[in-house]
């Protein structure tokens, strides 16, 4: 059974740093693409990041690029996203996903909470 366990959110003053971590289980991590997506309260949940088997493709949304990294490592099948210079619009739920087959997995969120 295929588990995603998000860690690492937090409060953060704007400027600050958080890094989040996926756990993933149930699955052979390293064959698979994984992604980040967030969801600020009464948006839609939206891509942030996403990254290859390969550590050397990964694209993110424009808003983030520059400030967000995200990295995997295979061998403790985690998921990470290095956040810096995080903004008050950076405000949401970060959800760590994969995609197996037609199916769409989920962890249960982290919240990052951005302000003074």
């Amino acid at each position: 059974q295929v588990h995603l366990v998000e860690s690492g959110g937090g409060l953060v003053q704007p400027g600050g740093s958080l890094r989040l971590s996926c756990a993933a289980s149930g699955f052979t991590f390293q064959n698979f693409d994984m992604r980040w997506y967030r969801q600020a309260p009464g948006n839609e949940r939206t891509l942030v990041a996403f990254i290859g088997i390969s550590e050397r493709t990964s694209d993110y949304m424009n808003s983030v690029k520059g400030r967000f990294t995200i990295s995997r490592d295979n061998a403790k099948n985690t998921l990470y996203l290095q956040m810096n210079s995080l903004k008050p619009e950076d405000t949401g739920m970060y959800y760590c996903n994969t995609k197996i087959g037609a199916m769409n997995y989920w962890g249960k969120g982290a919240l990052v909470t951005v302000s003074s």
